[in-house]
């Protein structure tokens, strides 16, 4: 006769068994479907990473077929900005690389700004146009083209504008402000120690020396005769000369065109339809890496803080 004791004893065994093997088995499911997930976000991310950079890399879907590039230069031209000298060239340099390209177009729209960024924007423009002899590339000018930012569109083949548009203003100016009449009426006085005896120039708390004056307008004029020396070379024959070209005068598209400093109207869609005859358009950016851009916009803000210590006033082609 059996033992209900030991029986219940063995069935209780089984019982646990029976729980231990399910839970085992639930645990290893679950780990194997932890491990496909896992699997699955991490080729999910590297597929995500190779998309970003493709769009980066190649910012047109179809590579081969033609088209009119296109490259943006809004706003000021200057360190950090974002049309920054290093962004813009990088841009240029991609538009002009890929074998779809029909021809380029500079879309400007920027009131001006650096005559070192502009100046470095136009050699690159020169040295692509040597480099690709048969990719043309045009300026085409949204509302404003003035000053630095003419300085850039002169190293195109043909500048495009709209009847409207703000050009030229082919001049330099140094701006600040000086207080030392206000202070000397609020009965303040400057306490400023320097080694040298022109240290403190521009100083905006102190009286401005004649013989600092006339060195200052001596830099600007040097810098007038480059930006000069850039449109003659860029418009030639095309250029009409008077006493005004050079003032600083900035001109409407109608007498932009009429003046030899513009060839035509029209906005970046004609162009590239009527001109180019390639109407699909593509756009080209370079914004660099965000760690680049930290760095580049720290570099930026601790260039702009010494240049304030040694220099108030900027240099700006406006």
């Amino acid at each position: 006769m059996a033992d209900p004791v030991s029986d219940q004893s063995v069935q209780a065994q089984s019982w646990e068994r029976g729980v231990l093997e399910r839970l085992v088995l639930e645990i290893v499911r679950e780990r194997r479907r932890a491990r496909r997930w896992t699997i699955f976000f991490r080729l999910l991310l590297l597929a995500l990473i190779v998309s970003v950079f493709v769009l980066y890399r190649y910012p047109s879907s179809d590579l081969n077929g033609p088209h009119t590039a296109v490259v943006k230069l809004s706003g000021d031209i200057a360190p950090g900005s974002a049309s920054n000298a290093d962004d813009i060239d990088a841009a240029l340099r991609d538009a002009f690389r890929d074998p779809g390209t029909r021809a380029v177009i500079l879309r400007i729209d920027s009131p001006g700004g650096s005559p070192v960024q502009a100046s470095q924007i136009n050699a690159q423009i020169g040295r692509l146009r040597v480099r690709y002899p048969k990719i043309p590339i045009y300026a085409v000018c949204d509302d404003l083209c003035a000053s630095a930012a003419y300085y850039v569109a002169v190293a195109t083949e043909r500048i495009y504008v709209s009847p409207a548009s703000m050009v030229g203003s082919i001049g330099v100016l140094m701006d600040g402000f000086g207080f030392s009449g206000l202070m000397d009426k609020l009965g303040i006085s400057r306490r400023l120690l320097t080694a040298g005896s022109n240290k403190g120039f521009m100083d905006p708390f102190s009286p401005m020396p004649e013989a600092q004056r006339t060195y200052a307008l001596a830099m600007l004029q040097q810098i007038h005769r480059q930006f000069i020396a850039a449109v003659e070379k860029g418009r030639g024959s095309r250029l009409k000369v008077d006493a005004d070209t050079f003032s600083g005068l900035v001109w409407t598209g109608q007498q932009a065109v009429a003046r030899g400093l513009a060839d035509g109207y029209g906005d970046t869609r004609e162009v590239a339809r009527n001109v180019v005859h390639a109407p699909d358009l593509v756009t080209y950016s370079h914004r660099g890496s965000v760690v680049d851009r930290l760095a580049r916009r720290i570099g930026a803000s601790f260039g702009g803080a010494a240049a304030q210590a040694v220099l108030p006033a900027g240099w700006q082609l406006r």
